[in-house]
């Protein structure tokens, strides 16, 4: 007598369909955005505008994902995630370089001037930005800027890890017996 197990939604031992991937891309993203917005609006911590810059692509993983999951296509969806998480890494890794000392601040971390009063001075001091160099907050001994890029990886790597597991369309995928 042969018995066939009852279909899953997983197609393969170990794999998971792109939708929940996907799914779990957008969570990730949008829980990355409202930390950062909540620790500035919140808790008060101005962002550099390194911190500014590694928002992006947190913002494209998320929109892209929600397109993704609403239309259709969570392979491509995925893909443009992973593409915006790695610079994300990588803008992230060269943030921490920055905040080391390792790279020379960028032109747009630095106090621009120009003033010719005291008064455009102060007007100057009041709405400038951090500079990138300086660590607003540490947990567990990392910078948020650290724990930005870490999180970018992570979620990268599952993305990616998804798309190279699942089969394209029109394969059919392996069985395991």
């Amino acid at each position: 007598m042969n018995v066939r197990a009852a279909p899953t939604i997983f197609a393969r031992r170990g794999s998971c369909p792109l939708r929940v991937v996907l799914a779990l891309v957008v969570m990730a993203a949008a829980g990355a955005l409202a930390t950062a917005f909540g620790l500035e609006y919140l808790g008060g911590y101005a962002p550099c505008s390194l911190c500014i810059l590694e928002r992006w692509p947190w913002a494209a993983a998320l929109i892209a994902g929600v397109i993704g999951l609403a239309i259709g296509g969570p392979r491509k969806a995925l893909a443009v995630a992973v593409l915006a998480l790695v610079g994300n890494a990588l803008l992230s890794a060269y943030h921490v370089g920055v905040e080391a000392g390792w790279f020379a601040l960028p032109s747009s971390c630095s106090a621009g001037g120009g003033a010719s009063t005291i008064e455009e001075l102060r007007a100057q001091l009041q709405t400038a930005r951090p500079t990138c160099d300086r660590v607003a907050l540490r947990l567990l001994g990392l910078s948020l800027a650290a724990w930005n890029g870490l999180s970018a990886a992570a979620v990268a790597a599952l993305a990616a890890a998804a798309l190279l597991r699942s089969p394209r369309s029109g394969e059919r995928p392996a069985l395991s017996s």
